[in-house]
């Protein structure tokens, strides 16, 4: 209502008024962006530690495989696109928090991780964060200017990577190699919903939704 009664009253503001919400939407975008974000962390963090903890392994092996598994896919896309520091460095306080959520699964007995229930959230939360870091690996890529087939992959490998890491490190067969689970498949279509909206002039929200 205020910006509708300040380009009627005062038209050389409208230039003002466009810059103002441009930066509003900005920095909405943005923290949209960082929400995904840090859920895909936390997402790929909580199925690295049941890994872990499923082995029997110790604070030490957890937070390990917790790290490698919320961690390697972004490392590698950064590390490939000569983005420096890395976004986990950059932001200490993801391993910080990655090591509050070993200290308290560390608590919890390993027996309870074979759970049927318990297995499922798993899958869920795996589900969830490939999708967070589909969309938010293409959008690190897009943005910094690469073609949208590259951005496209680049988002796979950050989706992909610290979970193939996780199950080598627990000797399991890692899901993006079974013929049963379109792992890689899903997240590469994520990735260019994400771009095709994007670079169809979508809202920000929906873009980061996407």
């Amino acid at each position: 209502m205020l910006f509708a009664i300040l380009e009627q009253s005062f038209p050389l503001c409208e230039f003002a008024i466009y810059f103002g919400r441009t930066v509003i939407r900005s920095r909405a975008m943005n923290t949209l962006i960082k929400t995904v974000e840090v859920l895909g962390i936390i997402a790929f963090a909580l199925t690295g530690i049941y890994e872990a903890r499923k082995k029997g392994m110790d604070l030490i092996g957890v937070y390990a495989v917790a790290m490698i598994t919320a961690f390697g896919g972004g490392s590698l896309r950064d590390l490939i696109l000569n983005r420096h520091p890395l976004f986990w460095i950059e932001h200490y306080e993801y391993a910080v928090l990655l090591l509050v959520m070993c200290l308290l699964a560390s608590g919890v007995i390993a027996g309870q991780f074979k759970n049927s229930k318990m297995i499922m959230v798993v899958l869920v939360l795996d589900a969830l964060g490939l999708g967070f870091f589909s969309a938010s690996g293409a959008s690190v890529a897009d943005r910094l200017g690469c073609a949208a087939f590259v951005s496209s992959l680049l988002g796979v490998t950050t989706a992909v990577f610290g979970g193939v890491m996780r199950d080598i490190i627990c000797n399991e067969v890692p899901y993006v190699f079974q013929r049963t689970e379109l792992y890689a498949t899903c997240s590469f279509i994520g990735a260019w919903c994400y771009l095709a909206v994007a670079h169809g002039g979508g809202n920000g929200s929906v873009k980061t939704y996407v």
